[in-house]
C-alpha cells in the first residue's frame, strides 16, 4: 500500500506515544527516520545560589533528553530532578557533574562545574572531621579500636579507608563527636566493595563509652549491620551510600543515634570476617543532627 504525506502524518501522530523512544521526527521525503545522536544532546547546566548552602541546578537545554544523571559532588551518579534545590550543608568545593541520555540510550559527554561553599550550615553541618580521608590530617582524626579480635587491617589511601580481614579477624576505627542531649543524629557514608564479601560483617555503632583494643564495641546495638550470614547483603560488588545501596538487605539500617545526654560520643566503624580480602572501603562519613 502506498501512503501519501497526509496519511503518514496522521499515522505518526497516532503512534507517537509508542514511538517516542525510537523516533523524534520524520523526513517525509524519503520516509527515513532522523534518530537521536550524541550531537543532539546538551548536558550543559547553570547554577543559581538561592540561599546560603542552597543551589538550583538548571538545565540549559532539555530538548531530546529523557534522563539526567547527576554527580552531586560525592563521586556517584544519581537521578536528581533538574530545577530541584540542592542543599550542601558542609563548607568545601563540590565538583558537580551532569550527563544526559536520549532516545535509544544515546548518552552525552559529562560536563562539570564547581560550587564553593564558604560556610557550613550551623545546624545540619557534618560533625565528622576528616570523613573523606583525603589527607594525612583527615586520617589523624581517627583512632584504631572497637574490636577484640584485631587481625583485620585498615588501609588509608587518599579519598578512602579500606578494611580487609581473613581468618575471622576484625578491626575498627572511631572518632569522638560532641552531641547535644535530646536530639537525633543521622549517620551515613559511602561504602563500596569491588568483589563483595562473604563470611563477614561490617557494622556501625555509636555510644558514650570509649572504644578499646580488647573488646568488641556493642553499646546501643548496631545502627547499620552488613552480615553475610543473615542476609544476602554485601555478597556482590556494591557502591553507594550505606543508607540506600544495601537497603532491604542490611540487618539493621536505621543509622539514627539518639543522644540521651549532652557530651562526647564515639562513632565506631568496625567489621571483619573470613573472606574480606578485597575489603570494604568507606568515605564521605557523615554524622548530622536531624
Amino acid at each position: 500500500m502506498i501512503m501519501n504525506k497526509s496519511m503518514i502524518k496522521i499515522f505518526c501522530t497516532i503512534m507517537l506515544p509508542f514511538a517516542m523512544i525510537a523516533c523524534t521526527e520524520a523526513n517525509y521525503g524519503d520516509e527515513n527516520l532522523t534518530r537521536i545522536t550524541k550531537s543532539n544532546l546538551d548536558p550543559t547546566f547553570g547554577i543559581d545560589s538561592v540561599a546560603p548552602n542552597n543551589y538550583k541546578l538548571i538545565a540549559a537545554n532539555d530538548k531530546n533528553v529523557i534522563f539526567s544523571g547527576w554527580d552531586l559532588g560525592i563521586g556517584i551518579f544519581a537521578n536528581f530532578n533538574t530545577g530541584d534545590t540542592l542543599f550542601l550543608p558542609d563548607a568545601g568545593s563540590y565538583n558537580i557533574k551532569r550527563f544526559v541520555v536520549g532516545a535509544g540510550g544515546i548518552s552525552s559527554d559529562t560536563l562539570s562545574q564547581t560550587i564553593v561553599v564558604e560556610k557550613s550550615d550551623p545546624v545540619k553541618g557534618n560533625l565528622v572531621v576528616g570523613g573523606k580521608f583525603a589527607t594525612p590530617a583527615d586520617v589523624a582524626k581517627w583512632a584504631i579500636g572497637g574490636t577484640g579480635s584485631a587481625d583485620g587491617k585498615w588501609a588509608f589511601t587518599p579519598g578512602k579507608a579500606t578494611l580487609t580481614a581473613s581468618g575471622y579477624g576484625g578491626r575498627g576505627i572511631y572518632q569522638a563527636i560532641n552531641v547535644t542531649g535530646g536530639y537525633k543524629y543521622k549517620i551515613d557514608m559511602l561504602v563500596s566493595s569491588t568483589t563483595g564479601i562473604s563470611d563477614s560483617w561490617f557494622e556501625i555503632y555509636c555510644g558514650y563509652s570509649t572504644p578499646t583494643l580488647t573488646a568488641d564495641y556493642v553499646e546501643g546495638g548496631a545502627l547499620y549491620s552488613i552480615n553475610t550470614w543473615d542476609s544476602p547483603a554485601g555478597k556482590s560488588p556494591f557502591s553507594g551510600m550505606l543508607s540506600k545501596t544495601l537497603m532491604g538487605q542490611v540487618v539493621n539500617n536505621s543509622g539514627v543515634f539518639t543522644a540521651t545526654k549532652t557530651g562526647t560520643v564515639y562513632l565506631v566503624i568496625r567489621g571483619g570476617g573470613n573472606d574480606m580480602e578485597a575489603g570494604v572501603s568507606v568515605t564521605n562519613v557523615e554524622f548530622r543532627r536531624m
